[in-house]
């Protein structure tokens, strides 16, 4: 293994306990689809929206289009994919995504989110010891938020969702997220560790032939840990406070 210069950390669920108004606002967005298709006979009646393992499984760490496309074929429901001008609804693709945006925004509007505790801790002494750090999201959220939770100082580089879009950025589990962030870092993927909390995320980092990909395990539920191992986590952390470790044992 190269010696670690540079880590990359996925923002939602990893420095922001953002993930689960992320969980809710599709769960909204999308239960209120499948009543409105149920009703007009689109589709059967199908059961709601799992907060939990559909998010886990097939959303979280994704572009909001790309999530709504996964659900959807999930479920085996075809919609037009619609286009960027559409309004929230259940019409097509985009306006699903669209719904979910307005459901997350309200959420935000309502509450705060906050890093977790140990983030600006971890952070200082990553710094302190000279590694390169950057946050990544496929959120158009993430400056903001980190911005609000006084973050965004910590890290050197930002890739987010309206990044992704300006260069047509695919996503997770493709790493091309990632590997802008390690571009704009001046470090070799082979360099840098991943730390992810998203199956498509680990995988995204596998894919990129990272040098050391950490999942995140915030649940301690083994059947999580173990899922984020096969979808190539190296390692497996239940918060951040042992990255130091992780990212030191790797560097020396």
């Amino acid at each position: 293994m190269n010696p670690l210069r540079a880590v990359v950390l996925d923002t939602d669920g990893v420095l922001l306990d953002s993930a689960v108004l992320h969980a809710a606002a599709w769960k909204a967005a999308f239960d209120g689809c499948l009543d409105a298709w149920a009703s007009d006979a689109r589709t059967d009646r199908q059961l709601p929206f799992d907060a939990e393992g559909e998010y886990r499984e097939l959303v979280d760490g994704k572009s909001r289009l790309d999530g709504a496309l996964a659900l959807l074929t999930a479920r085996g429901i075809e919609l037009p994919p619609g286009t960027a001008a559409d309004p929230p609804g259940c019409a097509t693709v985009r306006a699903v995504a669209a719904r979910k945006e307005q459901a997350f925004t309200a959420a935000l509007r309502a509450g705060d989110v906050r890093a977790f505790p140990e983030v600006r801790p971890v952070l200082e002494v990553l710094r302190a010891q000279g590694m390169r750090c950057a946050a990544a999201s496929a959120s158009r959220h993430a400056r903001p938020l980190l911005e609000a939770t006084g973050l965004a100082g910590l890290v050197d580089v930002l890739v987010d969702g309206t990044d992704a879009e300006r260069l047509a950025l695919a996503g997770k589990p493709d790493p091309a997220l990632f590997l802008e962030a390690a571009r704009r870092l001046r470090a070799d993927p082979a360099d840098t560790a991943l730390v992810e909390d998203a199956l498509a995320g680990v995988e995204a980092g596998r894919r990129g032939r990272f040098g050391l990909v950490i999942g995140l395990d915030r649940t301690r539920v083994a059947a999580a840990a173990a899922a984020l191992r096969a979808n190539g986590a190296d390692v497996v952390l239940a918060d951040l406070t042992a990255l130091v470790g992780a990212v030191t044992g790797a560097r020396s």
